[in-house]
């Protein structure tokens, strides 16, 4: 069975056949080499009781590389994350980091991990890291495990500070509690890329037999070769923070209070350690949810850019405590939400977009207050994913840096800086919508815990001068034109019918014929970044790298509205990005805001057509 690899014993004792033979050669591998209880129980009950169709969902397939690792729901099976897959992608790793790095047995890995578990399939997120570890200590590479769980930018930040070849977390980020994941950093302190997914992906299934070296989870705690760097790390992390401080005598002394919600995971002591290298009084954490909870009990989903159904405990202690800015950052730490109390005890969340127009503004604003050259700004860089807003995009060509897009997800971000901080280029921000923020260049990742302390200081240097967070926003679009976006998902947990919807984009007016209009709306461009096509270019090549492991394309209307659709690289989603750009000086937000809805009402209706299809509409 080519997906789940390995050599099999020819004598090996099948069991009763289920008429498949690539499920029975699937079984009699798992049953073989799986030394969890609890997951070996799992496979043999589904079996007892006929369900081949499960069995076949869950043995007969292999987690592929998706945003730089592996995520999908812990349990039994190939396609699942579990002791036995745990084991099988840190031996691919081995293998593959042996061939790539002559010094791998010097330099060692990094690996960290958040507070994910799973009682029914004995699983956590713990368990995953010891198990890497073990793996790794058992063909002598040395490790620097995290004694206890970090935040997912402690990682990268600990590959480029201890000079080790790679780093691992284990973490599902804001995914829901019946997930966990595998997430890869390489050398340069960034998520991995193509070709490095693809050659593990390979070597996993080239080496899939577990060593029984492998299953000693209890390795770490007496290795000579395994370290602890949490100490060293932390101290670290927390002085390289302070070259993002420009403000600590005003932070001191602000009259303003701040919320801190954790969402049930790793955020709570790192931002308050945060907040005290800034000069801030601690922010008030929400009870509930301060300690690590993997049920997720206080939220139906743990992903603060839901917005405000899921940040209502936090809303709620900030009214109490007489706090006008809540920051919440996701499980992982590695993302961040914000909300500011408004007049009348309105309360306004800010969309990532909204974010990154303050963030932007601001590291902007704080870099040339400290660059004694002005002339240096041709030197200053800015970077967003392209379904982001193009709100750096007119800072930047009104202030003289410069711009760049990647494709979405912060692995193109953070490899694209590392290039530029190689030519010797300034990096002062960077960001993709979906609340991911990266302050500075310390880590080369989104980082919740910088960034909560950082839109902090922004807030008490506006309050100084008494300016909200909001009126500020509104100061910077009158400034720079407004950018309205929107941003939403459907669900489709039907891999066919993406593919279907995608391809009659693709195939619109006839073969390879893309729309021209949707609904009433004329189409200007079409870019495809699966199949490398962009009509705006003289040779119809897409600029942006392609990427055949998803699906997206984005449109270029007429009326100047920008919409992207892509798949969600993590979860069952089809997401869709739509943004109406205005000219600086003119006060066109109603009519941007009106035209955007309409563009997006007939894109959902004749492009992804949600009651035909059978998607989801986003529900929280």
């Amino acid at each position: 069975m080519g997906e789940t690899g390995g050599d099999v014993n020819s004598n090996l004792i099948l069991p009763s056949s289920t008429g498949d033979p690539d499920l029975d050669l699937a079984l009699c591998q798992w049953l073989r080499w799986d030394k969890n209880p609890k997951t070996k129980a799992q496979i043999e009950t589904l079996l007892q009781n006929g369900k081949n169709k499960e069995l076949r969902e869950r043995l007969c397939c292999r987690m592929s590389f998706g945003t730089a690792g592996l995520r999908s729901a812990m349990g039994a099976g190939f396609s699942r994350i579990n002791d036995l897959t745990i084991i099988q992608t840190t031996q691919g790793m081995y293998h593959y980091l042996e061939r790539s790095f002559p010094d791998l047995k010097k330099k060692g890995l990094v690996i960290g991990y958040d507070t994910r578990g799973q009682v029914t399939s004995n699983s956590s997120s713990v368990r995953f890291a010891k198990l890497t570890a073990a793996v790794l200590l058992s063909k002598g590479v040395p490790v620097h495990l995290f004694s206890r769980y970090v935040p997912t930018p402690f990682v990268p930040y600990a590959v480029h500070k201890l000079r080790a070849v790679a780093g691992v977390m284990v973490t599902a980020s804001h995914n829901r509690k019946e997930d966990n994941g595998y997430k890869v950093y390489w050398a340069n302190g960034a998520q991995i890329t193509s070709p490095h997914d693809k050659e593990i992906l390979k070597s996993i299934e080239q080496h899939a037999e577990p060593w029984d070296q492998s299953w000693q989870e209890n390795l770490p705690d007496s290795s000579p070769l395994a370290r602890d760097p949490l100490q060293e790390i932390s101290r670290s992390y927390m002085e390289d923070l302070e070259s993002l401080c420009f403000h600590r005598h005003l932070n001191t002394k602000t009259p303003l209070k701040f919320v801190h919600t954790s969402f049930h995971g790793v955020g709570h002591d790192y931002v308050q350690a945060a907040f005290k290298v800034f000069g801030f009084s601690p922010p008030f954490p929400v009870p509930e949810q301060k300690d690590p909870d993997p049920d997720f009990s206080t939220v139906k989903c743990p992903n603060p850019e839901e917005g405000e159904c899921v940040l209502a405990l936090s809303l709620r202690l900030a009214e109490k405590e007489g706090a006008r800015v809540v920051v919440a950052t996701d499980p992982d730490a590695d993302r961040l939400a914000v909300a500011e109390l408004q007049d009348m005890g309105r309360w306004k969340v800010f969309t990532g977009n909204e974010l990154a127009a303050l963030l932007g503004w601001w590291m902007f604003y704080c870099w040339n207050k400290s660059c004694s050259d002005r002339s240096d700004v041709s030197d200053v860089y800015m970077l967003a994913t392209t379904v982001s807003s193009n709100i750096l995009h007119s800072i930047a060509s009104k202030e003289g840096f410069n711009y760049e897009e990647t494709l979405p997800g912060f692995k193109w971000i953070g490899n694209r800086v590392k290039s530029l901080l190689d030519e010797g280029k300034t990096v002062v921000f960077a960001f993709e919508e979906s609340i991911g923020f990266m302050c500075g260049t310390s880590v080369l990742d989104k980082d919740g815990v910088s960034a909560a302390v950082v839109v902090a200081e922004m807030a008490a240097f506006l309050d100084s001068n008494s300016v909200t967070l909001e009126q500020q926003l509104e100061k910077i679009y009158e400034t720079y034109g407004y950018h309205i976006s929107k941003t939403s998902y459907f669900l489709c947990y039907d891999p066919v019918t993406i593919r279907r919807i995608f391809e009659h984009l693709r195939n619109y007016n006839g073969p390879k014929r893309y729309p021209e209009f949707c609904g009433p709306y004329g189409i200007l461009h079409v870019r495809d970044v699966t199949t490398g096509y962009d009509s705006s270019q003289l040779n119809k090549k897409s600029v942006l790298p392609v990427s055949k492991s998803s699906q997206m394309v984005t449109f270029t209307f007429q009326n100047g509205c920008i919409a992207t659709l892509r798949t969600s690289g993590t979860e069952p989603k089809i997401k869709y990005y739509a943004e109406m750009c205005g000219t600086p000086g003119r006060g066109e937000k109603s009519f941007l805001e009106e035209e955007l809805k309409k563009v997006i009402d007939a894109l959902v209706e004749n492009f992804l057509e949600p009651s035909r299809n059978g998607l989801i509409c986003r529900c929280v």
